[in-house]
């Protein structure tokens, strides 16, 4: 998951926000003053949820009839480019060696299903948000936020744990940042490697590569401004386009009959299997933040939403790659599938580095949640004027050694991708979201139907099946690569 620099500024609100008085209107009720804490988009309010209108698992059925004022909402269109932005990074590039952990049909079937789940538990989190936000009077709520009033309203044995569970929340995000800044320490290491390593065999150990990639790192992680990176952030986006177009161009000659693939591997795989997938679908965090800021919020999670537009998207695009990707090298297929691609051809080595650029600009993105995160709580904690000047380059600095290190005890791609989904990942994407909507239909004001806390149990078994059983696999294919 690549965050865009417009919405990733809004993934986790971690200051106490001056309390303001906003107004919206719905249908013909009267304007109602809602107190709640504002937005870095002032005046951006979300709609009330009629939590009594009957809605299926991907519709909204209520209807808003207000839009943004604010100059900096964005349109339908804008939010989707975002959504798609956002979602398609190194994960797209890992789905021919997802599928090959479980078969060419078993594994792009299942990467439809596991993507019909994902998108569910997105819109599971977005009418949490809404009921919530109408419950509490908030004008909006990011993925913490929910998670904390889901317990703080919901069953009276459970509140006390309000305050835990944004601080999990939050060690969560911390954890599956600083996991997809090491992948890409380790993508973008071993992609300069495949290109140098065509013209000079006795280049060093992709190690070292790693450590040369954190030195040039650490001074672009001093960018604190992310809209700085916005011009830098279109031209990697442009260049993930080209790349995916070059990518199919050479997935699709000479394919071979798809009865030279195996259907089905074996089980002792899925969980590397699942794990992978749930790293490329992890884009929940943006979902929030990019419908907080959109003009008219009543488009985001419909049937013909931008939610589903966009994911349905990802997930075709997913789905192809895994599938012509492993159709077309087998067993011989990469962490990443640009590795396949061939070396003594510039059109496909430029791929390589077109992606290897792309990779480098995003990570300076990623690292903004972490940094947000851990800094605002420091900075509290400091007196010295020169600390709190110079602490905030001593952390960028700390933690970009800390994904180095990460990248460097694992310089697998693929198993370090599956370690972090399906540790960190299946918890935010599966787990978390299921479980929000638990705890905020137990309200009293609220009523959980018996069919639809079925469901949320087997999603959540779901997710925890693969979070023990992926975690543990891939730990173990860790330990044996060594």
């Amino acid at each position: 998951m690549d965050d865009d620099p417009e919405t990733a500024r809004e993934t986790t609100r971690l200051l106490p926000k001056e309390q303001v008085v906003n107004t919206r209107h719905v249908g013909n009720a009267p304007q109602t003053p809602i107190i709640g804490r504002a937005n870095d988009d002032d005046g951006v309010i979300f709609p009330p949820f009629d939590e009594n209108t009957p809605d299926s698992s991907f519709t909204s059925s209520i209807e808003f009839s207000h839009e943004r004022l604010d100059e900096h909402a964005t349109s339908n269109l804008q939010s989707l480019m975002h959504l798609l932005k956002g979602n398609i990074g190194t994960g797209i590039l890992a789905m021919p060696i997802a599928v090959s952990n479980a078969g060419l049909w078993v594994g792009t079937v299942g990467l439809l299903l596991i993507g019909v789940v994902a998108i569910h538990c997105m819109h599971l989190l977005v009418k949490c948000s809404r009921i919530l936000c109408k419950r509490t009077g908030s004008s909006a709520l990011d993925y913490a936020d929910v998670f904390e009033k889901a317990l703080e309203t919901g069953p009276l044995s459970l509140r006390r744990f309000s305050r835990a569970g944004r601080i999990f929340i939050f060690a969560l995000l911390i954890f599956t940042q600083i996991g997809f800044c090491s992948v890409y320490i380790v993508f973008i290491a071993t992609s300069v490697k495949q290109v140098v390593h065509t013209f000079h065999n006795d280049d060093p150990d992709v190690r070292i590569y790693e450590i040369i990639v954190a030195a040039v790192l650490i001074p672009f992680v001093f960018v604190k401004n992310l809209r700085s990176l916005a011009p830098f952030s279109a031209f990697a986006n442009l260049l993930t386009v080209i790349g995916v177009v070059i990518i199919f161009y050479n997935l699709l000659q000479k394919l071979p009959n798809v009865d030279t693939r195996p259907a089905f591997t074996n089980v002792g795989d899925l969980p590397l299997y699942f794990g992978t997938a749930l790293y490329a679908y992890e884009g929940i965090s943006l979902v929030l933040p990019l419908e907080n800021k959109m003009r008219n919020p009543s488009d985001f999670a419909g049937l013909d939403g931008v939610l589903n537009l966009g994911m349905v998207t990802v997930a075709c695009l997913y789905t192809a790659v895994g599938f012509y990707g492993y159709l077309q090298y087998g067993d011989k297929v990469k962490g990443s599938i640009t590795l396949n691609l061939p070396s003594n051809q510039w059109l496909y080595l430029s791929v390589v580095l077109m992606f290897a650029a792309c990779i480098f600009i995003s990570y300076g993105i990623q690292m903004y949640v972490p940094v947000k995160i851990i800094w605002t709580s420091l900075k509290s904690r400091i007196s010295s004027r020169r600390m709190e000047i110079f602490g905030e380059y001593i952390l960028r600095t700390l933690l970009v050694i800390l994904t180095c290190i990460f990248a460097i005890v694992v310089p697998h791609l693929d198993l370090l991708i599956s370690l972090i989904g399906a540790f960190a990942s299946s918890s935010l994407a599966l787990i978390l979201p299921a479980t929000m909507e638990i705890l905020t239909l137990s309200s009293d004001d609220q009523i959980l139907p018996r069919w639809r806390l079925v469901k949320n149990i087997l999603i959540i078994i779901f997710g925890l099946l693969g979070c023990v059983t992926g975690t543990y696999t891939a730990l173990r294919e860790i330990i044996k690569s060594f």
